[in-house]
Order: C-alpha cells, then structure tokens, then sequence
C-alpha cells in the first residue's frame, strides 16, 4: 500500500508541490508528514490536501488553515 497527499487549490484543482510529497507505507504516516508540512505547504499556497491509498480517496479535501 502506498498513501499520498493531493495537493489543491481553494477550487479543487491539483496544485504541483514545490517540493516531492514523499508516498507513505501506512495512513498513519502520512498524516504524520501532513502535521510537520502543512505550514510549507500552505505557504507554497497548497489551499486543501486530499488523502489517497493507492490512487483511491480515503477522504478530503481537508483545508490547510490555522482555523
């Protein structure tokens, strides 16, 4: 199994990342990445992030603001 973020604007559409979203090999991971990254991200202007296992939703799209 491999676990990715998407990365999206305010409208939904994928947004290319500055930097690699590294694939994770558990959910738990991944949202560990999320929690030290969503900063950088959303500075890089990254509005929402959508969580995939293997291609699938598991669920978002999830904002990344401070409120």
């Amino acid at each position: 199994m491999s676990w990715t973020w998407r990365l999206e604007d305010g409208d939904g559409a994928v947004v290319p990342s500055g930097s690699p979203v590294p694939a994770q090999p558990t959910q738990s991971d991944a949202e560990t990445w999320l929690g030290e990254n969503w900063r950088e991200l959303a500075e890089q202007g990254i509005a929402q992030v959508s969580l995939l296992e293997d291609g699938r939703l598991e669920y978002g799209p999830m904002a990344l603001s401070e409120q």
